[in-house]
């Protein structure tokens, strides 16, 4: 997964759509199976209160591929590629979990996504351990996630290790969908459309599961559209 910062002077549409239309072509020439661009362009303004910035530059873009071997010579052509796209990028290898698939919505190669995907950017607290934040995030955490907001897909990758020289340090990089109107509705995105008691209660138990793996304040959280622009594998 690469992070990819616009060039100065760069406009924000002119960026996604760059990386949503030049990207494809090349990388699949390079042997890359699968290519996913997630950009926070003019379709998620509304979504603009959900976003946390940690990170300086703020992060505006996600480019994941899946690759045979994340080998250093074996990627440097999808290293030059995705590099020529942005100002600066920085690329993890990262192990890929999907606890909830898309079958609401399924992605179509070359359009956007219904809805929106929130990607957040997590950095394990110094108070756990390794094999306890996970536990905690993936066995315990994961379902509250599901069963307490609106998503349709909910995808988790854990971060092996940095590819790139410099890179922000994260631990896990996860992206959830949610319908268009959970945007700007906190009802909508907790699952719970004209009920308050619900709502209440899981804003409530979904606060109360992140702050036992999660340091508020240290994550950056970016609303973004979601774009599959193709795919060689299931």
């Amino acid at each position: 997964m690469y992070l990819v910062w616009r060039q100065p002077g760069q406009t924000r549409d002119a960026f996604a759509q760059r990386l949503r239309t030049q990207l494809a072509a090349p990388l699949q020439l390079a042997g890359v199976r699968a290519l996913q661009v997630n950009v926070a362009d003019a379709d998620v303004e509304p979504a603009a209160k959900l976003k946390q910035t940690h990170t300086d530059p703020p992060i505006e873009a996600i480019v994941s591929v899946w690759v045979d071997s994340a080998i250093a010579h074996l990627r440097a052509p999808v290293d030059r590629i995705i590099a020529e796209h942005g100002r600066a990028t920085a690329a993890y290898l990262v192990t890929e979990s999907q606890p909830l698939r898309n079958k609401k919505h399924p992605p179509h190669i070359g359009m956007r996504t219904e809805g929106f995907a929130q990607v957040a950017l997590l950095k394990r607290p110094a108070r756990l351990a390794a094999h306890e934040w996970l536990d905690i995030w993936h066995n315990h955490h994961t379902q509250v996630a599901i069963e307490t907001q609106s998503t349709f897909e909910y995808t988790q990758n854990v971060v092996v290790r940095s590819l790139s020289a410099g890179a922000p340090v994260f631990d896990a990089i996860v992206e959830e969908c949610f319908p268009a109107t959970a945007m700007t509705d906190p009802y909508t995105f907790f699952d719970a459309p004209g009920d308050e008691a619900k709502f209440q209660r899981n804003l409530a138990r979904m606060m109360d599961s992140v702050g036992r793996f999660l340091d508020l304040g240290t994550i950056d959280v970016v609303p973004t559209s979601q774009f599959r622009l193709y795919s060689q594998i299931g």
